[in-house]
């Protein structure tokens, strides 16, 4: 048992790597929604003609936030019993890819990499690809989304850096081996023809400098698309005026959790397809069952059906129930926690003290599961990365208290000893001008 009279440092304490979750490193399969960092209450939206008898059983809505203008208001289109499809064990994890940074001036983390080949310092989190465009010839399809970044930029991640030599490019260049992956998003076009390029500019996730090279060889080649399972909307009651069910049409939705009361609340991904068949349901008048050609763009686990099913009735009733999952699921675990936050949430009074039960924790999603309980209980949140902890250091989601470690950490050494820093102290204002310092020793 640990005692803590607070929370763990803020992330100027924190090497950044150490909390990449090891599921953020896969191109599509990836399947942890990530747009859930804060708890969004949502009950009010959309939902003025939503009554005690229409979300009745349900267990999921529908949320159009993606037609019509873009300062028209949001639409539930309906809500529905179950969703065939939602709950997809992902994919075999793909093998990792070798590319080349050819002609690379490294720099930085890089530099320092490659310096260590063979051994866990070779290690990076990833490289973004930057390319420099001729002037004038930057492709139709490429936007700037600032100066100097554009849309054709790659990102490389979980990559290791497996061989150097020097480079026939010029002199005191090398070629840089690097294996690992390229994340692939459903709502960009996967890397297949390479830009009208100059070089690149080789780039941290926070656009530190890693050097730059002429070319990156093995990224722009065709890959398989994941498969999306199609989707079967159970027990669908249309709420939207004037909306139709019919074959053809084309459904763009959130679909948002109903919990047991009719609070809708939470993010289980976004569901774009088109209606194959609509036919009367079993499960009662007016319910259709509609079959869509398509799916989630992030399907969940099959195993965290039984994660929303018990925040559906209300949440565990005990700690430690995300104890018995793997590591994907209780990431989801400590995401899917705010959906038991209540909409209005004070900090508890400072000066107690808590006890984060460590038996449990062997990687950092753990980690945030027990961190959530020991501040607020079974099921309890207090962030489930480095931003969402950092929010709730800031007060509203927990106790403003002087923070410490004590005890011994035999389990957790080697998934999040990183977390551990000896004899540094931070002091920053919270809401209401409280002031909170948190101390690791």
């Amino acid at each position: 048992m640990v005692s803590i009279r607070s929370i763990v440092p803020t992330v100027a304490f924190v090497p950044t790597v150490a909390f990449v979750p090891t599921v953020a490193f896969v191109p599509t399969v990836a399947v942890v929604p990530t747009v859930a960092v804060v708890p969004i209450f949502l009950s009010a939206i959309g939902s003025d003609a939503m009554t005690t008898s229409d979300l009745s059983g349900m267990r999921w809505s529908l949320l159009d936030e993606y037609t019509g203008p873009i300062d028209s208001p949001d639409v539930t289109l309906g809500v529905c019993q179950d969703i065939d499809g939602l709950f997809v064990d992902p994919e075999p994890f793909p093998p990792p890819e070798v590319f080349t940074l050819v002609g690379c001036d490294p720099a930085g983390p890089l530099l320092e990499a490659s310096r260590h080949v063979g051994t866990e310092r070779a290690w990076l989190p990833t490289v973004v690809t930057a390319p420099d465009h001729p002037p004038g010839r930057r492709p139709a399809s490429c936007w700037q989304y600032q100066p100097g970044y554009c849309s054709c930029e790659e990102e490389l991640i979980d990559v290791t850096v497996v061989a150097r030599r020097p480079s026939v490019a010029g002199n005191g260049l090398v070629d840089l081996d690097l294996r690992g992956y390229v994340r692939l998003l459903s709502e960009c076009e996967p890397p297949e023809v390479k830009p009208d390029v100059t070089g690149f500019r080789l780039l941290t996730f926070g656009n530190g400098s890693l050097g730059n090279c002429v070319d990156v060889a093995g990224l722009w080649r065709w890959r398989p698309a994941a498969q999306v399972p199609p989707v079967t909307l159970i027990g669908l009651r249309p709420l939207a005026p004037g909306w139709r069910v019919v074959e053809g049409l084309k459904i763009t939705a959130t679909v948002l959790v109903v919990l047991r009361g009719g609070r809708i609340e939470g993010h289980a991904g976004v569901l774009s397809a088109t209606v194959v068949s609509a036919r009367p349901s079993r499960l009662g008048e007016g319910l259709l069952d509609v079959v869509l050609d398509g799916g989630m763009d992030e399907p969940a686990p099959s195993g965290a059906r039984e994660i929303y099913q018990m925040w559906h009735d209300g949440g565990p009733a005990e700690p430690n129930l995300w104890a018995r999952h793997d590591r994907l699921l209780r990431s989801m675990w400590s995401r899917l926690s705010t959906l038991g936050i209540p909409e209005r949430r004070t900090d508890k009074p400072a000066g107690a003290t808590y006890h984060l039960d460590g038996r449990f924790v062997t990687d950092i999603d753990a980690f945030y599961c027990a961190l959530g309980e020991a501040i607020n209980g079974p099921g309890g949140f207090f962030g489930h990365d480095l931003r969402s902890l950092e929010e709730c250091l800031w007060g509203g989601w927990g106790p403003p208290l002087r923070s410490g470690w004590c005890g011994t950490r035999p389990r957790w050494r080697a998934g999040i000893s990183p977390l551990v820093t000896t004899g540094r102290r931070v002091t920053s204002s919270g809401s209401g001008g409280r002031r909170s310092t948190w101390t690791i020793w």
